[in-house]
């Protein structure tokens, strides 16, 4: 007999076995930790915190509804330890973290011109997205193609709202190193436009 604990991360609500919580709590708090200098801190912990309950749901189904310890080890391996990102002699970040992740196709609402299709599947062929403009103008001048193909992937390709997401966009894998770059690249931009 093991005792649960209910938890909230995230925004969700998860049962979590009593040495899953342990852990857990041990690696939110070095999180905090190793980002208590940062001065977007709070954001990137919480979107860790929403990455995190994203692959704890993924675990759950009918049969199972308790996070166990293996749950917890597994999407701290997928995250990345706090020690893997520090500014310490040895490989970069980039380099530890360098295997692709989920590649997906989303709309992207940061640097759209109508709806984000373009930039959305610019970033998910690694291309510039006026070529992709270019296409979809082209085939609207020959025959309203473009336009309706246009209209459809619109409706059907969801916009990127979180982090996760937008890394996803990318084809980068979504753990610690590559939330904190995207959060602080997202800081600095609006610090920019702030002082204009």
């Amino acid at each position: 007999m093991k005792i649960t604990v209910s938890i909230n991360l995230g925004g969700y609500s998860f049962n979590i076995d009593e040495d899953a919580y342990s852990e857990l709590k041990r690696y939110l708090r070095n999180l905090e930790l190793h980002f208590a200098g940062e001065e977007s801190s709070s954001e990137i912990l919480s979107d860790i915190e929403t990455r995190m309950a994203e692959l704890f749901r993924a675990r759950l189904t009918v049969y199972k509804q308790v996070i166990t310890i293996a749950d917890v080890n597994e999407v701290i391996s997928v995250m990345g330890n706090p020690e893997d990102i520090s500014d310490n002699e040895g490989p970069s970040p980039k380099e530890k973290f360098s295997t692709p992740g989920a590649h997906r196709m989303y709309r992207d609402p940061d640097k759209r011109i109508i709806g984000g299709v373009c930039t959305g599947m610019g970033a998910y062929w690694d291309m510039e997205p006026w070529i992709i403009r270019g296409i979809f103008i082209v085939l609207a001048m020959a025959g309203g193609l473009g336009i309706l193909i246009y209209l459809i992937l619109y409706v059907v390709l969801p916009e990127a709202k979180t982090t996760a997401q937008k890394i996803e966009m990318k084809g980068d894998p979504v753990n610690i190193h590559n939330i904190k770059e995207a959060v602080k690249k997202e800081f600095e931009s609006v610090k920019k436009s702030m002082k204009l």
